[in-house]
């Protein structure tokens, strides 16, 4: 959306003093939940026909360790031209009051985009919401929609570094950091509902949400269908019919050592006496019960 010469808007041009170094630990990884993802998504479907792209905030929460955690975001007008890009600030700050009424705990990490392109504009934008993160770097995660021939759909997430001995806004690189999208319990019905449906729109109908016990039976069976396929490739390492991958043998021995150790501990035995005593107790409650009635009946004749 174009903004006009009275709005808030602040122009971002190649005349800055110097690049904004911030001193805050480098991001190392980058988790993005659905919520966010879904905004920025549905910001690009409402975006005008002359756009080629949009942006946004960013808002979520940082670890010690350098992982950054994107749990909402919001839309930021914008307005890109061949000499020169605008950013509406107030709009920015007003959006970031209101949210941070609501999420006390949710603070500015970076900004997003869609499309693949990474110019001087986005050298300039992101040398902008280095300093809403500062003292903290700020990420940028670009979504490609997979709208454009020969573009796969995906996120990607990357950080700002300076490029030259005295660095100007526009002259930076951006990094690629470790990119991954994790959702709660509680969100894998509303995704599951998502990715369930037809692939022709025309043909769309309304589906329930499924209960917690039809997602504990999918979830059961997606276990075993795991299982199964682990089985069979052990098996077929062990006739020497494939040869074996050391990645996937270090990752099955991590994830099942626990498991050897805990019954060379006698854990299972434990667990075992655990269900035995359940067991017993439930039989005898069933049993007091049974008794209660058959005195109740003699009593009352």
């Amino acid at each position: 959306m174009p903004l006009g010469p009275p709005s808030s808007a602040i122009y971002l041009q190649n005349v800055a003093p110097g690049f904004i170094s911030t001193p805050g630990r480098t991001p190392t990884s980058v988790t993005v939940h659905p919520v966010a993802l879904f905004s920025i998504l549905d910001h690009y479907l409402r975006r005008n026909d002359a756009q080629d792209r949009v942006i946004g905030t960013l808002l979520g929460t940082r670890s010690e360790n350098g992982e950054v955690e994107v749990r909402s975001a919001f839309a930021v007008l914008h307005s890109e031209t061949a000499e020169q890009v605008a950013v509406d600030m107030e709009y920015h700050r007003t959006m970031y009051d209101l949210h941070h009424k609501v999420n006390p705990k949710e603070v500015i990490v970076g900004w997003y985009s869609t499309g693949s392109n990474l110019n001087t504009y986005s050298a300039l934008i992101q040398n902008f919401y280095s300093q809403e993160t500062a003292p903290h770097q700020a990420i940028h995660l670009a979504i490609n929609t997979g709208v454009e021939e020969g573009q796969q759909a995906g996120v990607k997430a990357y950080v700002g570094s300076p490029v030259g001995v005295n660095p100007k806004p526009e002259n930076c690189v951006f990094v690629p950091i470790p990119c991954e999208l994790r959702f709660n319990d509680a969100e894998r019905s509303g995704l599951d509902l998502l990715t369930s449906a037809p692939a022709n729109p025309g043909s769309a109908t309304f589906t329930n949400p499924a209960s917690d016990l039809e997602l504990l039976e999918r979830s059961l069976q997606q276990l075993s269908d795991m299982l199964d396929r682990v089985l069979m490739y052990v098996q077929s390492v062990l006739a020497g019919e494939v040869k074996g991958d050391a990645a996937v043998g270090r990752y099955l021995m991590d994830a099942l050592g626990p498991s050897t150790e805990d019954l060379e501990k006698g854990e299972f035995n434990s667990h075992l006496q655990d269900t035995l005593m359940v067991s017993y107790l439930a039989n005898l409650v069933r049993s007091q019960a049974e008794v209660s009635s058959r005195l109740a009946l003699v009593k009352a004749s």
